[in-house]
């Protein structure tokens, strides 16, 4: 913080904010039917990673993606990592994200989770460890794009004069990641409208990628092929639906009957491979917080290598010897329900009245597979700015992995941390700001 060009980039951290407001970078969410709309706060002072250090993540997240991607292709095909017993059939067929529909059903280049979002947290030991993986509709990279862009201009000194990787090829990879798997016609970007909470996010990729931002109403299935209706009326085809639509609304005539943002037969024609779906649905299967436990055991099983990037020490109560030991080490364990994300669900042994443990470890005995437990990390602490105070708070890293010919990583990411000096959750559904990150280019 004491070069001038620095403090020149910390002075506009209001003017920054103002303009994210003004263009609409807010995040929503729905919780109990109610909608809620946020202004998702920037912290101008930046995560900083080395480039020797993020080459170490870069190969760790490659691993990692490429081994999730061969255990969904498995589990929806031949299920060899279940007959040799390395994971448990009950785990794959009691998870939420798993879909029946999506047996047998093989999509365009064999690609099943295109972009996936890894969050990571750095530890006081400096280890980095996986915390989660999102495959299905994970979001979140525009929000580090845009606030490249505006702080560029209001500080194109910090910019000049400092060497870090430029995160503005973030749309390129995307792009590249959906040529990749098009099957011939346009692009598109399927949202379900300016209420769903990363609406923002959906036509900002459309404007860098070039694709169509689109709605459920202007596609139809047609003659086993998928059209959207251009302002004129007329039908275009489309070969790649990069959709950031839940699974169960993407057809209502394969998933979700009621469905009224979904596109009818949707499903049908990308089992025909007549069209590509990002991500492919079904991908819930490998992002389940239970099935997280496995993914190291999932390296070794279709690599054969060791983890680069390890998880935090996790526990399954519904085997015997890790509820035994969640048991009598509840008080230093973090339980986290694995059917819910956005921070939901998550309770601190230490943080619970003594009814409050007494109710939750009667539900724990009662429903073993919908809990994991870890332990806790003690997240390095990074700085940011309140009230014109530099002060340390918890923060983790949602890095973007790509797979199109070959598996690619964003040089930057998503950077957030909990403005609760007590809280370790960061997520933004939970009032958590974000930050820039910095990947040094020497």
């Amino acid at each position: 913080m004491q070069s001038m060009q620095e403090m020149d980039l910390y002075r506009h951290t209001d003017t920054v904010n103002e303009l994210l407001a003004r263009y609409g970078v807010k995040f929503g969410i729905y919780k109990n039917n109610v909608f809620k709309e946020q202004l998702f706060p920037f912290d101008a002072i930046p995560r900083v990673i080395e480039a020797e250090e993020f080459a170490y993540l870069e190969k760790g997240l490659k691993q990692r993606v490429t081994a999730l991607n061969l255990f969904i292709k498995d589990i929806y095909s031949e299920k060899k990592i279940i007959r040799d017993k390395i994971v448990p059939e009950e785990f794959i067929y009691a998870s939420s994200g798993y879909l029946a529909q999506c047996e047998g059903v093989m999509p365009p280049k064999g690609v099943y989770a295109h972009i996936a979002g890894i969050d990571l947290v750095q530890g006081k030991d400096k280890e980095w460890y996986i915390l989660e993986d999102n495959l299905r509709v994970p979001s979140g990279a525009s929000y580090p794009m845009i606030a490249r862009e505006l702080c560029r201009r209001s500080s194109p000194l910090t910019f000049q004069q400092t060497h870090i990787e430029d995160n503005r090829n973030y749309a390129e990879l995307l792009r590249r990641t959906m040529d990749h798997v098009n099957t011939g016609g346009h692009t598109v970007i399927l949202t379900p409208g300016r209420y769903n909470s990363a609406y923002f996010e959906h036509s900002y990729l459309a404007e860098k990628t070039g694709a169509h931002l689109v709605t459920g109403s202007e596609l139809l299935v047609e003659n086993d092929h998928l059209y959207f209706k251009d302002y004129s009326g007329r039908k275009e085809p489309v070969g790649a639906v990069y959709r950031r639509i839940s699974d169960e609304y993407l057809d209502p005539m394969n998933f979700y009957e009621g469905s009224l943002i979904g596109i009818p037969h949707l499903y049908d024609i990308f089992r025909k491979g007549n069209v590509a779906l990002l991500n492919a649905p079904g991908n819930g299967v490998a992002d389940d917080k239970g099935i997280y436990y496995f993914v190291p055991k999932m390296i070794k099983y279709y690599l054969g290598e060791e983890p680069i990037l390890h998880n935090a020490p996790t526990y399954l109560p519904l085997y015997k010897e890790d509820m035994d030991y969640v048991l009598e080490h509840f008080d230093d364990l973090v339980l986290k329900d694995v059917a819910e994300a956005g921070g939901y669900g998550v309770q601190f042994g230490n943080k619970m009245t003594k009814q409050e443990k007494e109710d939750f470890i009667a539900l724990l005995k009662r429903e073993p597979r919908r809990f994991i437990a870890q332990e806790v990390i003690d997240f390095l602490d990074i700085d940011i700015f309140e009230n014109g105070e530099c002060v340390p708070r918890k923060a983790d890293l949602r890095a973007f992995v790509l797979m199109a010919d070959e598996p690619l990583v964003w040089k930057s990411g998503l950077t957030r941390f909990s403005r609760n000096p007590d809280s370790f959750i960061v997520n933004s559904s939970q009032g958590g700001g974000f930050k820039d990150t910095w990947v040094l280019s020497r």
